[in-house]
């Protein structure tokens, strides 16, 4: 979880009971214990729509993509997952508006991607994209990174706004598993991991 940015004023008066919530925990306490959960770390990907259409001569959408950690399974009947997405974040904007996405399960090699796609004032998705191996689903259109541990295409069925984060409820429309070489990409106490 990334820091609160605080008012340079506030720094100087904020102190550690103010900064504690209601409950008793601090920022500090509650990202220091949640960093002690390994989380395995998929690439969000989704289409945007070209803005005009109906312009033979717009330029086309282009791909979105952002590194996640906090995805899970929900349901198996229905096949549903979920994944959280700071509010007011461009994937939490385009997904409100786009409910077609895709996520790529990444493997303990693709590190370099899930670093890219994580970084803070990035350039732009299209050069993020520019030299990764991926295929583009038949159902989202969003692309799927080549040689991830699996792929799924989903549907938004449900948002929720939980504190400063969407929790995105997905519909599974096709899932893949297409390789089973290697290990999962891991994240644990701030840094990427494997297993083993």
């Amino acid at each position: 979880m990334p820091p609160d940015v605080l008012e340079p004023t506030a720094l100087a008066t904020v102190s550690e009971t103010h900064s504690r919530h209601a409950e008793g925990v601090s920022n500090d306490e509650f990202r220091a214990a949640m960093s002690r959960l390994a989380d395995g770390v998929v690439l969000v990907t989704a289409r945007e729509p070209s803005l005009d259409p109906d312009d033979p001569g717009a330029p086309d959408g282009e791909d979105v993509g952002m590194t996640a950690t906090a995805f899970l399974s929900v349901s198996l009947d229905p096949p549903l997952v979920l994944v959280s997405l700071r509010t007011g974040s461009r994937m939490d904007d385009l997904l409100d508006e786009q409910p077609l996405w895709a996520v790529s399960v990444l493997s303990e090699s693709q590190r370099h991607i899930a670093g890219r796609f994580a970084m803070k004032g990035r350039i732009s998705d299209r050069l993020l994209f520019e030299d990764i191996p991926y295929t583009r689903g038949a159902i989202a259109g969003a692309p799927m990174v080549g040689g991830a541990l699996a792929t799924l295409e989903c549907r938004t069925e449900q948002r929720v706004v939980a504190g400063d984060h969407t929790l995105v409820i997905g519909r599974v429309l096709t899932a893949s598993a297409p390789t089973s070489e290697g290990g999962p990409l891991m994240y644990f106490r701030g840094r990427y991991r494997q297993l083993g």
